[in-house]
């Protein structure tokens, strides 16, 4: 060996720095691959209640020709109230009542006119489920119908509580 040559330095005046490197290099490197990936976007469906959905216009487009020829059919069950009335029209591409329109009655002849939402109570009383046509009534005559059907409700309970109270006929 040349004296010329330098002796490689005892391990324990070698540096420690390069060590600590990789071992951070590595770490990093291992948490990086351990995050979590994006996943596929899950796309949340609605799902259908049996609640009714406020009653508000969808369609910005009327197609009167259409109410004509529903309202020449449905008419009989219109109420009038100074020769006006309401009415929501089935949207069979909504799957709903969407459609409401304000009928004024001019000497036989009806004109209608697209609103964005029904301003009275819905008749419930008279008119069939499957309509294609919800009809409204004034408040008054809503309240009126509502307190005679509750005193002929009243009449039947008290009738009934009559017949279940009264002797039985006697033999004679």
């Amino acid at each position: 060996m040349d004296a010329d040559e330098p002796k490689p330095p005892p391990p324990s005046r070698l540096s420690k720095t390069p060590s600590w490197l990789m071992l951070g290099f590595v770490l990093g490197a291992g948490f990086v691959w351990l995050l979590p990936r994006p996943g596929p976007r899950i796309i949340e469906v609605p799902v259908k209640d049996n609640t009714p959905p406020p009653l508000i216009a969808l369609s910005t487009k009327p197609d009167l020709s259409e109410l004509e020829a529903v309202w020449n059919d449905w008419q009989q069950y219109a109420v009038w109230d100074n020769d006006r009335t309401e009415v929501a029209m089935w949207d069979a591409a909504v799957g709903k009542y969407a459609r409401f329109y304000e009928v004024l009655r001019v000497d036989g002849v009806f004109y209608f006119r697209s609103i964005p939402t029904l301003t009275r109570p819905v008749l419930t009383h008279g008119v069939s489920t499957s309509a294609p046509l919800l009809f409204t009534e004034p408040d008054g005559r809503r309240e009126e119908w509502l307190r005679q059907h509750d005193e002929e409700t009243w009449k039947a309970i008290q009738n009934s509580i009559k017949q279940r109270t009264s002797p039985p006929p006697k033999e004679d």
